[in-house]
């Protein structure tokens, strides 16, 4: 079996894991938006609700109010890990794509190497085949030359 054969399935298991990581990495990527969409969210409805012209007029519905918008703050900030936990996932299944993906470019490298290697040694193979049979004819028609002027 040629060697360029025998890396078929490492080819394929590297594909196959390259196709994996990329599945992964486009759930994580929307994972990521839709957080980053949910905190938008959140963040202009903090932003209307602080920006609001309220009449109110007690202390309680003052520190009512205020109590919200800390309570807004606080989900914005929560919001705001979990982005960022969540672009630390991407990134790090984009890391691991790439070195998928530069595991399959090398033995691809290797394969198409080997595949040049066993061209060559084939070539070579049939020129001598071609001149084993030239020089077969040639002797041929030597004897047979040979055996006329007799």
């Amino acid at each position: 079996m040629n060697a360029s054969r025998r890396l078929d399935p490492l080819l394929r298991r590297a594909q196959d894991h390259e196709d994996e990581v990329a599945r992964e990495l486009a759930e994580r990527q929307q994972a990521l938006d839709l957080q980053q969409s949910r905190l938008a969210e959140l963040r202009q409805y903090a932003e209307e609700y602080a920006n609001a012209q309220l009449a109110t007029t007690s202390a309680a519905q003052l520190l009512n109010r205020r109590a919200f918008l800390d309570r807004l703050d606080n989900a914005v900030e929560a919001q705001t890990r979990t982005v960022d936990s969540n672009r630390e996932r991407v990134d790090a299944e984009r890391a691991r794509l790439l070195l998928a993906s530069r595991d399959k470019q090398v033995l691809e490298q290797l394969a198409a190497s080997y595949r040049a290697q066993e061209r060559i040694v084939a070539d070579r193979r049939d020129q001598r085949e071609m001149d084993d049979l030239g020089a077969r004819r040639a002797r041929a028609a030597q004897r047979s030359g040979e055996g006329e002027g007799a």
